[in-house]
């Protein structure tokens, strides 16, 4: 059962979409309020749910990284139905699904927020146990509440799965093993006090896609959650003028 307020969401308007990717343990109501102000730019715009995410946490243990991608392929599959062109857009891991989903198919433009190529030393990712023994160990998840956003959005995952870490670490080698293949426009944002995406993963992917229009947006006091952070609205209209702009 999905969660009251983590559903998917569709929000129909012109001809261009707008694909919004979550992150790891998120769900689609963090990305809701800029799915609202980019359909207002008139954009149609839906928010996917990658699979185990928005339901129980003991769910999510059970999906590999290839589930949460077919997730990805689904919605694009979807938007691409309604749509003449689709530009995508995602959060922390789901800027990684983002940069894949360019490598696979014609995508528009592509948008990464907080996008981990590099996960935070001070995360302690160095010791993850091996996967072996990760099965059924979850380890508690701290967030601050947030205030101004959906209810949803504060109703995340309390603990995370050990077994899905190890499936983070295989999105982010995979995207660094087919980075080269994105040629689509990219606008990398981040900011500057990131602790769980390390900031040098901005300059790892500009330096990296094939892109020959690619930018980064730097940001100084959003921490990890852009989509909801203090800065919400520069991330807004920075990621809607740059899908507008003709020439990218």
């Amino acid at each position: 059962m999905i969660l009251p307020g983590a559903e998917p969401f569709f929000l129909p308007g012109g001809r261009e979409g707008v694909l919004l990717i979550h992150g790891f343990t998120g769900l689609p109501a963090e990305l809701l309020l800029m799915g609202q102000y980019l359909h207002a730019q008139g954009f149609s715009v839906l928010g996917v749910r990658l699979a185990g995410h928005g339901t129980t946490v003991e769910d999510m243990s059970h999906m590999t990284w290839e589930d949460w991608m077919d997730s990805v392929r689904d919605g694009y599959a979807l938007l691409s139905g309604f749509c003449d062109t689709v530009d995508v857009i995602g959060h922390s891991m789901g800027g990684l699904f983002a940069l894949l989903l360019s490598s696979e198919e014609k995508i528009g433009k592509v948008v990464t927020l907080a996008a981990p190529i590099q996960i935070a030393e001070e995360r302690g990712i160095k010791f993850l146990p091996p996967r072996e023994v990760c099965n059924n160990q979850f380890i508690p998840k701290a967030r601050r509440r947030l205030k101004g956003v959906p209810a949803a959005v504060n109703n995340t995952y309390r603990k995370m799965p050990l077994i899905g870490v190890h499936e983070l670490v295989d999105v982010i080698e995979k995207t660094k093993g087919c980075i080269d293949k994105v040629t689509a426009p990219v606008l990398i944002m981040h900011s500057r006090d990131d602790h769980t995406a390390a900031p040098a993963s901005a300059e790892y992917i500009y330096n990296h896609v094939q892109s020959h229009i690619r930018r980064i947006c730097w940001l100084e006091a959003s921490g990890h959650l852009l989509p909801v952070a203090a800065e919400r609205e520069k991330v807004f209209a920075e990621a809607a003028a740059f899908l507008q702009a003709p020439d990218a």
